[in-house]
Order: C-alpha cells, then structure tokens, then sequence
C-alpha cells in the first residue's frame, strides 16, 4: 500500500520524538510515541524486551546512567503495509555517557491510534561487523 506524503511526515517525526523524549528524560510522553501495548524488543543488545508504555518507562529508569546520553535517527525506509499500518526501518546512532558511539538498526511496525502514528513494536540490533558480516566467501550471493 502507498502512503501518502503526510503520513510518512507524521511517521517520520514520530520516530524523531522518540529519541528527544528520551534523552531530555521525558518519560511521562511515551505515549506520543508509542501504542499502550508497545512492545520493545532489546533482547539482540542483551537488555530484554518490554511490553507496554510502563514497563519500557521502568525499564529506562532501571537502566539509568546506562542509557544513551543522545539518539540519533538516520537513513529512514517506511514501507506501507495494509491500512493505518506501516513498518519503519532505520538505523541509529547512540552516544554513551563514557563518550562511545554504536550503531543499531531499528525496526518499527506503527500503527493509527488516536488519529496519529505510533509504534506498536520496535527492534533493535546492533550493527557489529562491517557489509552486514559478509566475507570473500559470500561473493557469489550478495
């Protein structure tokens, strides 16, 4: 399904959001970001997953001073899917406190609610290796 202009507008910033709701610690605006059943997988990082606006909220406060200091969005793709229901990807570059950056790839299924976009679940991988871990080897297949 095409999306218009200006949902991929609402969509992109919706993504934006989440990182300036994060890292000014606005916690309490989740739900302009996220669907009341959100899930939020960061299982591939090694901190779990969360299902609803509550628990990533605790979630975010649990971790503290091991959450990003910054969240910068990038290279953004949305795909239509079936009406009022879209699939984002994008990739994502943290700052952390002791001055680290890392690269994860996001990937976002959103959903109409409440006449807006919102992301109903999120995934998040790191990115550790170069070409995706392709080698000489793979050649012939990518």
């Amino acid at each position: 399904m095409e999306l218009r202009a200006e949902d991929r507008q609402a969509i992109s910033e919706t993504l934006s959001l989440h990182g300036h709701l994060f890292d000014e610690g606005h916690l309490d605006r989740l739900g302009e970001v996220f669907t009341p059943d959100v899930v939020y997988d960061m299982s591939a990082l090694g901190v779990g997953t969360f299902e609803g606006i509550e628990a990533v909220r605790s979630a975010a406060l649990h971790l503290g001073a091991d959450n990003p200091i910054a969240h910068h969005l990038t290279n953004i793709v949305i795909t239509g899917e079936e009406e009022g229901r879209a699939t984002a990807r994008s990739k994502g570059l943290v700052i952390l406190a002791d001055g680290t950056l890392a690269s994860v790839t996001h990937l976002d299924s959103l959903r109409r609610h409440d006449d807006a976009w919102r992301i109903s679940r999120r995934v998040i991988s790191p990115q550790r290796a170069p070409l995706g871990g392709a080698s000489p080897a793979d050649a012939g297949n990518r």
